[in-house]
């Protein structure tokens, strides 16, 4: 679908610098957008991970104004392209309970709702009251492997070591406007609304956007070794709409208060309301950046997507059968500082397919001269 500039933006767009990337009839090209201006920086720095990692982040080539948009024949991309895709899980409570209810269901969505009764009385409150890696969380661990109640998920909730893992081959994410894809033989599915924190190849965060870390339910529920197949899918990632970067009115404390909401407006005049609040996350979003950094080198950069309070429990369709995607759902996540990113629901089978790699990405650019840009 064709985006309006300003309508993903935040409505405080006018005091914050955002870059991103817009696909051109020549080929992709990195944007900017300070005090409501749009420049093409793409001369200065070919691609967003390079913008980022020399600090080339104003300047370039007016474009126009927000309200003008972008030009004839431009359309957003998601705003990264050669920065590792990172993403953390199970980093709050709630996310760690339906893990558990996956894995204990086998993937089955009928039986979720009993278990999710057990296991909320069971466990709920106690890893909603621990520090993950704490001794308190040591002594809970205890107690819950002596009651037979522990799991692989609640090792990475409450221990001192944070799920982390590859959501998405490098430019493999799409952006906002974009057909987002769930397999075609997943039948238990649901969108994760999330922050996406923006990192230099040493780890410092310089910004944040929002993402769709797309979850198959069903896959990862009948073993947690299924999760690369569960997470990466043609068009399973979806980030945007623009990086916002930190500055004095924007910083890593906006990023742990951001309450993410989420709208799924079906086909069928479905409608599900959900939110993420940061302020619930059970690890820090600079201890996530650590974990991830750890003793890994990424020249390019990276990014995080930092997990989500969000899992939907009510019914779709049949009752007991809990929520799945269908064809045609539109998920619009949003943030008051970060603005909206929206998606429509696909197979990974029926979207566009993933063909512009590193390979074409480098040809592009060296046909327009823009290698030493890079």
């Amino acid at each position: 679908m064709a985006v309006d500039v300003l309508s993903s933006l935040p409505a405080d767009y006018l005091h914050g610098h955002f870059i991103g990337r817009a696909q051109s009839p020549a080929g992709p090209c990195v944007i900017t957008i300070a005090e409501g201006m749009i420049h093409d920086l793409t001369a200065e720095a070919a691609t967003v991970s390079g913008a980022i990692a020399r600090r080339v982040l104003r300047g370039g080539a007016l474009i126009g104004p927000v309200e003008r948009g972008l030009p004839e024949g431009w359309q957003l991309l998601a705003p990264i392209d050669l920065q590792a895709i990172k993403a953390s899980g199970v980093t709050f409570a709630v996310s760690a309970i339906e893990r558990v209810i996956e894995e204990r269901a086998r993937g089955d969505a009928a039986r979720a709702a009993e278990i999710r009764a057990q296991l909320e009385d069971k466990i709920g409150a106690g890893i909603r009251a621990v520090v993950p890696g704490s001794a308190a969380a040591e002594q809970l661990k205890a107690a819950l492997i002596a009651e037979g109640m522990w799991s692989q998920y609640l090792e990475v909730a409450i221990g001192p070591d944070a799920e982390i893992f590859s959501k998405a081959p490098v430019l493999s994410a799409v952006g906002t406007g974009a057909m987002v894809g769930v397999r075609s033989d997943s039948h238990w599915n649901n969108p994760e609304p999330e922050v996406v924190l923006v990192c230099d190849p040493h780890g410092a965060v310089l910004g944040a956007t929002l993402g769709n870390d797309v979850n198959l339910r069903d896959f990862e529920g009948r073993s947690a070794l299924l999760l690369s197949k569960a997470k990466d899918n043609n068009a399973s990632c979806a980030i945007g709409p623009f990086i916002r970067l930190f500055d004095d009115g924007f910083t890593i404390d906006d990023v742990r208060r951001a309450e993410i909401e989420l709208v799924i407006e079906g086909a069928d005049g479905y409608r599900l309301e959900g939110r993420n609040v940061m302020a619930e996350i059970s690890r820090d979003p600079l201890e996530l950046v650590a974990q991830c950094l750890s003793e890994h080198h990424y020249p390019d950069g990276f990014v995080l997507f930092c997990g989500t309070l969000f899992a939907p429990t009510q019914d779709r369709d049949q009752p007991g059968a809990g929520f799945t995607h269908k064809p045609g759902d539109v998920v619009t996540i949003r943030a008051d500082r970060l603005g909206t990113l929206t998606n429509t629901v696909t197979t990974s089978r029926e979207a566009p397919p993933w063909i512009i790699g590193i390979a074409a990405f480098a040809r592009n650019l060296a046909e327009r001269g823009l290698i030493a840009a890079i």
